[in-house]
């Protein structure tokens, strides 16, 4: 059925609410990132100001991962996710209030800036138990037989709300300012904390409640080590995204090198999130679990490519294709990582599993962040960005090098052998 429906996953009643769900909090998410970029950069006009953005949220999230992953396998997935968006939305109201002229006025542009810091510490605390919360909930909603279409259309409904909301963000900056911006992503969090009641709570599929925590966290590791296809693809994953960081200097790029104001940097972030979007959509009708471990090194490898030649660019359109670019080839690289964990992770140990990808590859979107802006402040902005994906280059060719077993792995025959089971 998932080979010859593209829409079999859409066909859930609940799968579509999670969707809804999910666009309005990675929309109201993505947004609330460039607002926060954008206005801790105009106080500071220090590119290291932006690492410490990163820095601030990769703290919790990698101190908190695997004992949030912990949780989630012990915990009801439907209400814990609400608890987060119901968390997320004190962190929106915050960054609202402290951009109100009213509420900070006597506030010194330390004080301001300290309190941003502040609630995006807390933010990264809360994204430890997203992650893991929404990839278990997911394979609670769809038969493991459509986990791929699954992956397919959550991953691309992902990359939906990171176009507009980049985009939208951008162009509300230059129309409304940043605080009423601001009260748009406080609402949309609201948005998704009103629909999530709409799915029921699921039943909790592991057996060993009240397991002692140590114990569950050394299962978790020794699993995700023990298997190559998931260690392999979220190691691959983890460097290219921390050394390929360069999305985190973009308010340098639209502001300094090619000086295109809140607009243009609306549409240079958008353009990875369009060309990934596109590129998801497509793998909706064109599978490509079939020779899974070549088609990611060759995807990632692209992504370097992609990176280098923005990084030395000075002219807008080159370097809004290359952003698109690399998000084509990061929608193929999402997909297959996406497909490996699911169709590779036990349902007992979905919570512990995605809290070690959360660790070591959502964090290194905030410690690329870092990586990026210290790099920029002690080689320069473009030479920093030239580097990472020099970087990423090689972390593919170490990888095709030292292990051939993972560039053998094909995951039409996992696929094949659910579909059969069920």
């Amino acid at each position: 059925m998932s080979k010859k429906d593209p829409y079999a996953s859409l066909r859930i009643r609940e799968f579509n609410i999670f969707l809804l769900v999910r666009f309005a909090l990675v929309f109201g998410w993505s947004m609330q990132f460039i607002i926060v970029e954008w206005q801790v950069y105009s106080i500071t006009k220090n590119p290291l100001s932006l690492g410490i953005i990163g820095l601030m949220e990769v703290i919790p999230a990698v101190s908190m991962a695997l004992f949030a992953g912990h949780i989630v396998d012990q915990k009801e997935k439907r209400n814990l996710l609400a608890i987060c968006i119901a968390a997320f939305s004190l962190i929106s109201l915050g960054l609202f209030l402290l951009t109100w002229p009213t509420f900070i006025e006597g506030w010194s542009e330390d004080a301001v800036l300290y309190s941003i810091y502040g609630l995006v510490f807390f933010g990264g605390f809360l994204r430890s138990f997203f992650g893991p919360t929404i990839f278990s909930l997911i394979a609670l909603i769809v038969p493991k037989r459509l986990y791929p279409n699954a992956a397919t259309w959550s991953s691309s409904t992902w990359q939906m709300a990171a176009v507009i909301g980049p985009a939208f963000a951008g162009y509300s900056i230059y129309l409304i300012g940043v605080h009423w911006s601001l009260c748009i992503v406080f609402g949309l969090v609201l948005l998704s904390l009103f629909f999530v009641f709409f799915i029921k709570r699921k039943p909790i599929m592991n057996p060993k409640i009240g397991e002692p925590i140590f114990q569950s966290l050394k299962e978790g590791v020794k699993f995700v080590y023990n298997s190559k296809a998931i260690f392999g693809a979220i190691t691959l994953d983890m460097v290219s995204v921390l050394f390929g960081g360069a999305v985190a200097l973009l308010p340098v790029y639209a502001q300094d090198i090619l000086e295109v104001g809140p607009k243009g940097f609306g549409a240079l972030r958008a353009a990875p999130a369009i060309g990934a979007f596109i590129t998801m959509l497509l793998t909706a009708y064109i599978p490509i679990s079939k020779n899974a471990g070549k088609k990611l090194l060759l995807a990632i490898f692209g992504f370097g490519i992609c990176i280098i030649v923005f990084g030395v660019s000075t002219v807008f359109w080159i370097s809004l294709l290359a952003l698109f670019f690399s998000g084509v080839t990061d929608g193929v690289s999402m997909v297959i990582r996406q497909t490996i964990l699911q169709l590779k992770t036990p349902d007992n140990m979905r919570g512990r599993v995605a809290s070690v990808n959360s660790m070591f590859v959502g964090s290194s979107n905030e410690l690329g962040a870092f990586e990026s802006g210290l790099t920029a402040k002690l080689m320069g902005t473009v030479t920093a960005v030239v580097f990472g994906g020099t970087m990423t280059l090689i972390t593919v060719v170490t990888t095709a090098i030292v292990s051939p077993s993972f560039r053998k792995l094909d995951l039409a025959k996992d696929l094949e052998a659910h579909e059969n089971m069920e």
